[in-house]
């Protein structure tokens, strides 16, 4: 079921994905996304398949000069021959900053679903990692993005 080439691909999927957001690609994010395919930015917005995906981040990559991601990936997992599941976290640098911005460190999962032999998103979500009294873990999260951009 699984297979390290099937882990490969959403690993790939997955950063893919990344690098699009990075290079300001909206339509090359949607092309990313199932049929049918979700997203839930950061702010909790909600977008519903490749159109209005590609449209938003338009908008929002002609509107203001967006951070770039570094990433962790934390698990890949296959639900099925045809679902899996990526869990990661993610650090952003902001436009001619070199480090890392602390307060918009996320945590980030897709749902990835093989469509005609190939792997699509069906669900990206992407939630504040804000670890609400526990300054500690923060601090940990951001060290570690940090370990990442480094790299």
């Amino acid at each position: 079921m699984a297979g390290a080439s099937n882990e490969q691909a959403i690993r790939d999927l997955y950063h893919a994905l990344l690098d699009r957001w990075n290079s300001g690609d909206a339509s090359g994010m949607a092309e990313l996304l199932s049929a049918n395919g979700n997203v839930v930015g950061f702010d909790g917005s909600q977008m519903n398949g490749r159109a209005e995906m590609a449209a938003t981040l338009g908008k929002i990559f002609a509107e203001h000069a967006t951070a770039a991601y570094i990433s962790i990936v934390r698990e890949v997992r296959f639900v099925s021959d045809h679902v899996a599941i990526l869990r990661a976290v993610v650090g952003m640098v902001p436009p001619g900053k070199a480090d890392i911005n602390p307060a918009v460190n996320a945590v980030q999962s897709i749902v990835a679903v093989r469509e005609d032999g190939e792997w699509r998103i069906a669900l990206f979500h992407n939630t504040p990692a804000a670890y609400h009294g526990r300054p500690e873990a923060s601090e940990a999260l951001t060290e570690e993005l940090r370990r990442a951009l480094s790299q």
